[in-house]
């Protein structure tokens, strides 16, 4: 996601590569994204933060615990913009004292191709200058939305594990052509193409989901024998479930 962010501000110009810089923990990634990018790869980047405006955290959670004092110390007065899952901002607030204010986020992987989704909780109301760092930023992953703090649970359950269950839904697609009788390869083309295509005419379209469903269905036809095995399963009901624990697990993971 670091990659993409950086990859996403580039592109879009809001910051030249001698503006941003990156570190890493004991792994080759910091290196690797700034040959790719051409922005700067700094083992100790905490000098280089005294001069910076912002401070983007993009470890694993489980990372969080490892940052130094001195590091911390170096964001005093910045802006700290956070994408460790699981980690509310009352944590991040007591890591960074001193930041001039805290931004939690959840993005989704298709933010590696700025086809993402993020929603961001601040700690405090944003000025001017940072509501625009952020905008800059979480454009560069896709579309953005500012919620609170308390919705970001729900928001992980929906959009950030979202992904996972749109390609699941792909495979079992891809699988069941495949039980129809297709080829493997055709099933998986037609489920992808399939699955594209109704995202971006619903994107598109002023329709609700429900009606764009039915403009589909005609009584007794193909659409409505399947729709009925949907209906007698309960899939809405699973999705509910589905989201639900998601949404309990992401509870407990900031309580860890």
């Amino acid at each position: 996601m670091a990659s993409a962010i950086v990859h996403g501000l580039l592109e879009k110009e809001h910051y030249a590569p001698e503006e941003i810089a990156c570190t890493c923990g004991d792994d080759p990634t910091g290196p690797a994204l700034a040959e790719a990018t051409g922005i700067q790869y700094l083992p100790d980047i905490a000098p280089a933060l005294y001069e910076a405006e912002a401070v983007v955290l993009a470890c694993k959670p489980q990372q969080f615990a490892a940052i130094s004092a001195e590091l911390a110390e170096a964001a005093r007065g910045k802006l700290v913009l956070s994408i460790l899952a699981g980690t509310p901002l009352v944590r991040l607030s007591e890591k960074f004292a001193h930041a001039r204010n805290i931004v939690r986020t959840m993005p989704n992987t298709p933010g590696q191709i700025g086809a993402g989704v993020t929603a961001f909780a601040p700690l405090r109301a944003l000025s001017v200058k940072d509501n625009a760092i952020v905008e800059n930023t979480l454009s560069s992953l896709g579309n953005f939305h500012e919620v609170e703090e308390e919705d970001l649970d729900a928001v992980t359950a929906l959009s950030g594990s979202g992904p996972a269950y749109v390609f699941e839904f792909a495979a079992a697609l891809r699988d069941a052509g495949v039980h129809c009788g297709l080829d493997e390869g055709l099933a998986d083309a037609l489920a992808i193409d399939t699955l594209l295509g109704a995202a971006m005419l619903l994107a598109e379209s002023e329709e609700t989901p429900e009606a764009l469903r039915d403009a589909v269905t005609s009584p007794g036809g193909t659409t409505a024998a399947a729709l009925k095995v949907f209906s007698e399963g309960n899939f809405r009901g699973l999705v509910d479930q589905a989201l639900a624990a998601a949404k309990a697990r992401s509870v407990e993971l900031a309580q860890e």
